[in-house]
Parts: C-alpha cells; sequence; structure tokens
C-alpha cells in the first residue's frame, strides 16, 4: 500500500510530510500491520535487563515530543527512543530544515533540537503509559550557558519515566556539540552525570550517541571514556555532515546531518571498531542505513546488539520492521543460527 501512496507523499515538503505521518499515527490512521513473524525467539532479546520482542528500535528524531511511541511499538518497533529533548522548548534552525535526496534514499537535517521542551513532554509521557521499552534522548538547549547542568536537569525530570537515557553528544546541528566528544570534555559529562545519579539514587541505564566523523584516534579514547564511566550502551551513529561525495541528488550540498543509505557502511564499519575496543562490555545500538534484513545482518555482523533506523521508515514505509525480520529470519535460518545473537561480532575484520 505504501509503494501507491510514496509518490504523493514525497511531492509535500519532507518536515510537512513528517508532521502528517506524526499525525496518523497520533490518531490511528496506520491500521495495525500483519506481522507473521512477531514473538519468534529468534529475534528475541534484552535490553537493559527488559525482556523485548525484536532488537528492531526507532531511532531519536522520528518522535521528537514523545506523542506516538505507543503507536510505533505497534508497528512492531522492539524498542523506541524519543528526542532530542531539552531542557527548555525551542523552535530549533529556520526553514526549509529537512531535504529529501530520493535517488540517494536519504535526508539531510538540519533542525537543531526543535521540541516542546522536558516539562511538556514528561507531563505527555506520564498520561500515556508505555507499552514497551522507552529510550529518551537527551541535549542541551542552544543558547544555554551551562551545558552540562541541562543534560543533569533533562536526566532528574526523565529518570523515573524512561527506560534508559541517551546522552546525545553528536548532533551536526548545534554548534560545538560534538566538542563533548573530546576525551576531557566527556569524561567530565559523564562524571557529572554518574554523579547525579547516584544523587537520585537511580539506577537508569545511560547511553551515549556517538557521531559518525569520528576519526580512529577519537574512538580509541572514547571507548576508555565508556568504560570508565561504566556507561550501559553506545548508539553508534549519529548523522554526519560529511560522506557528500558519491551522492547523486542537487540538494547533496546542504548544510547538516546526512542520514540513511550512504552512511551505511560509515556506520558498520564504526560498529565493529567500537566493537573490538569494548569487547562485550557496553552494549551496541547500531544506526546508518538500516532499511532491509541484510542491511541489519551487517550491523549485527559488526558488532550491534541492536539496530534503530528512521530514515529506513521514510523510504520502505510503516510496514518495515516487519519487512525487515522476514529477510532477517530467512538471512539467520539459512546459516543455521537459533538466535540472532550467535551472529553478534562474528565478522571481525570489517
Amino acid at each position: 500500500m505504501f509503494s501507491n501512496i510514496r509518490s504523493l507523499i514525497f511531492k509535500l515538503d519532507p518536515e510537512a510530510a513528517h508532521n502528517l505521518a506524526i499525525k496518523s499515527l497520533k490518531f490511528n490512521f496506520v491500521p495495525s500491520l500483519p506481522d507473521e513473524n512477531k514473538f519468534d525467539p529468534i529475534f528475541k532479546t534484552e535490553l537493559f535487563g527488559k525482556e523485548i520482542e525484536n532488537p528492531i528500535g526507532m531511532a531519536a528524531g522520528f518522535d521528537k515530543n514523545a506523542e506516538v511511541y505507543n503507536s510505533l511499538f505497534k508497528l512492531g518497533f522492539g524498542f523506541v527512543e524519543v528526542g532530542t529533548i531539552t531542557p527548555l522548548k525551542q523552535y530549533g534552525n529556520p526553514k526549509p530544515r529537512v531535504f529529501r535526496l530520493v535517488e540517494d534514499e536519504a535526508l539531510i537535517n538540519r533542525l537543531g533540537f526543535n521540541n516542546l521542551g522536558a516539562e511538556n513532554i514528561i507531563s505527555k509521557i506520564k498520561k500515556n503509559k508505555k507499552n514497551g521499552i522507552l529510550g529518551i534522548n537527551i541535549g542541551p538547549n542552544k543558547d544555554t550557558e551551562n551545558r552540562i547542568e541541562d543534560y543533569l536537569k533533562c536526566l532528574k525530570i526523565f529518570h523515573q519515566e524512561a527506560d534508559y537515557i541517551t546522552i546525545n553528544i553528536s548532533s551536526p546541528n548545534t554548534e560545538n556539540l560534538r566538542k563533548f566528544q573530546n576525551q576531557e570534555q566527556l569524561d567530565n559529562l559523564l562524571k557529572s552525570i554518574k554523579k547525579e545519579k547516584e544523587n537520585l539514587n537511580s539506577k537508569i541505564p545511560i547511553v551515549v550517541k556517538v557521531s559518525p566523523d569520528v576519526v580512529d584516534s577519537e574512538i580509541d579514547e572514547i571507548s576508555q571514556v565508556l568504560l570508565s564511566n561504566n556507561v550501559n550502551g553506545v548508539v553508534i551513529s549519529n548523522s554526519s555532515d560529511s560522506t557528500r561525495e558519491n551522492l547523486i541528488n542537487i540538494q547533496k550540498h546542504q548544510k547538516g546531518g546526512l542520514s540513511g543509505k550512504p552512511i551505511k557502511t560509515k556506520s558498520t564499519i564504526l560498529i565493529n571498531r567500537f566493537y573490538k575496543l569494548l569487547n562485550g562490555r557496553i552494549k551496541i545500538i547500531g544506526v546508518g542505513g538500516v532499511d532491509s534484513g541484510a542491511s541489519a545482518y551487517e550491523k549485527f555482523e559488526a558488532g550491534a546488539n541492536y539496530v534503530q533506523l528512521y530514515t529506513g521508515m521514510v523510504y520502505r514505509g510503516p510496514n518495515i520492521v516487519s519487512m525487515i525480520k522476514k529477510e532477517l529470519r530467512e538471512l539467520l535460518l539459512k546459516d543455521r543460527v537459533k538466535n540472532f545473537s550467535e551472529i553478534v561480532g562474528k565478522k571481525t575484520n570489517t
């Protein structure tokens, strides 16, 4: 069905199309889709000690204001991450700020953490009981005087409602945010978060989201800091502000973060490098170009314990999870695998 209406949707401005998708999910205009592989033990796993039906998650950026996470669970996602959420409401960057690169099956966005603010969003979550594992992705306001304090404010607000909290230090659309990937700054941030968790007497799992544009020396430094601060997970990776050389679409030079198929290989290589250094001590959520069973399989082989997607759903439609599971199941059975976790890290020379 989606293939029939995709051309109509793609005539809309990308941000308008996204807002329409959110409204459709919010008001249940998207029907529950059949999934013949629901509860198949081949996909069963745990995320931070809680059982999930499959390892395919919705990445942050789709449901920025935590409006449709239960609708996304209905579409088959094993877990959902909402946000990025900042302490105060902010509009983000001027429009237009989302660009659809159809020939490349990609998006470029420079949204800039547009969201309704932490207090507004926590009240929504409290009124709308979650029906699955909910991650909350947090970041600082653009004009804040103290970015670390902004992360701590969000941690205080969300730690009792979230199943895990992701510290976004990697968006290319908030100026100098990626400086937190510097070893000393990242260590200071994570130590502050650890101390705040102790003050709150909270056991909330902490995940860090990194950029696909980190260089080899940074991978080693970031890994050391993640391990020394006992973080629970790492999302690899965010959108890229480079990787433009092979793009076809005329809008390829738009400023912002590139997501989708063109960063698939880049993120998979990065996952494998982190996997070798982290050695199973920190869970890896692989993101970047996941839109099929084969692309998910590659991420698991490289070392991801879970995958997330967003751009893939823009191009494949709301049935993407069941499509991925069907294709992935065939690949796993071909390899005589009983549970997908058996292939995690299998390919160590990516």
